[in-house]
């Protein structure tokens, strides 16, 4: 085993470890939260479910490949590689629209009174569980297109070009199952990756316009960087940044690999290291935005009010 392949294995086992434990605990968390107050805020529903993605995505990319490194390789057929690659899409475009409505969401909630989103925030609230429930209905139903062309289209003329990703091994789609998946899964992810940065810009504005009305109230109580609007923009920008970050350069890595003929090592690793990153790390990130912006937001609100 040389010093790569330790590396790769370290690396998937701590990534997958450390997403299973704390995605879990959050959704355990938020369960006994609902179990002794009997309803949960809006942003806590909208968190659970990105929790519940990100562990579809770590179940389906991590443990596989975990076991691959290990020395389980190809314990998987055709049709079960295919069908962990759109349990592995459909959590990730999960993962991506919740993530994107939090943003949305927490962007209307710091809306001033007078603001014409103001409206649409309640909106947003009050069926904030049907929402939720069309990211998953329309995410799994646009992977399952997809998925149900891929293994429809099984006796392709690209036959001799396999993909081997170590657990598994599939045959190479065609340029109509290419553009079909760009279509459906790459471009509507792009599109709510763009729609969380103009939020979370919006929010952005609005604290730094927040700040700087109050800012001749606590000039004389110390620094402005203690205030909460600068602790929950600083907040935002490291939700943002690891969010975008890691979604781009996975997606990129992986767009790479579609397009290529030839199989490339590299590529499988660091496209399984990278699409591993916000799922494992992201709900340490979450927590923290979630109980930050809890009690900076109210204050805005009501001062806003």
């Amino acid at each position: 085993m040389n010093l790569w392949n330790l590396a790769v294995i370290i690396i998937i086992f701590s990534q997958t470890a450390t997403g299973i434990l704390g995605n879990f605990f959050l959704i355990f968390h938020y369960l006994v939260l609902y179990f002794r107050e009997y309803t949960l805020k809006p942003t806590d529903l909208i968190l659970m479910n990105i929790m519940a993605a990100n562990v579809l995505i770590i179940l389906s990319t991590g443990v596989p490949q975990t076991m691959a490194v290990w020395g389980f390789k190809q314990f998987l057929n055709d049709f079960g590689c295919k069908l962990l690659f759109y349990i592995q899409e459909c959590g990730r475009s999960v993962s991506i629209g919740t993530t994107c409505l939090l943003s949305v969401f927490q962007a209307l909630t710091i809306c001033h009174r007078k603001s014409c989103w103001k409206d649409h925030k309640v909106k947003v609230e009050k069926y904030i569980i049907c929402l939720i429930s069309l990211i998953w209905i329309l995410n799994i139903f646009i992977s399952f297109i997809y998925f149900s062309y891929i293994i429809f289209n099984r006796n392709s003329k690209n036959m001799s070009q396999t993909r081997d990703f170590g657990y598994c091994s599939t045959v190479r789609g065609d340029e109509i199952g290419d553009s079909l998946y760009a279509a459906l899964v790459v471009c509507p992810q792009v599109f709510l990756s763009v729609l969380m940065a103009w939020s979370s810009g919006a929010m952005i504005i609005i604290l730094y316009r927040h700040k700087q009305r109050v800012q001749h109230i606590r000039s004389s109580h110390g620094s402005s960087r203690n205030s909460p609007e600068f602790r929950v923009t600083q907040n935002i920008l490291i939700l943002l940044s690891n969010f975008l970050a890691f979604y781009t350069v996975s997606s990129m890595v992986r767009g790479s690999i579609a397009l290529l003929n030839s199989h490339n090592w590299w590529l499988v690793n660091i496209s399984n290291l990278t699409s591993l990153c916000f799922p494992s790390f992201g709900p340490f990130v979450l927590m923290n935005h979630s109980i930050l912006s809890r009690h900076c937001f109210v204050l805005i609100r009501n001062k806003n009010h």
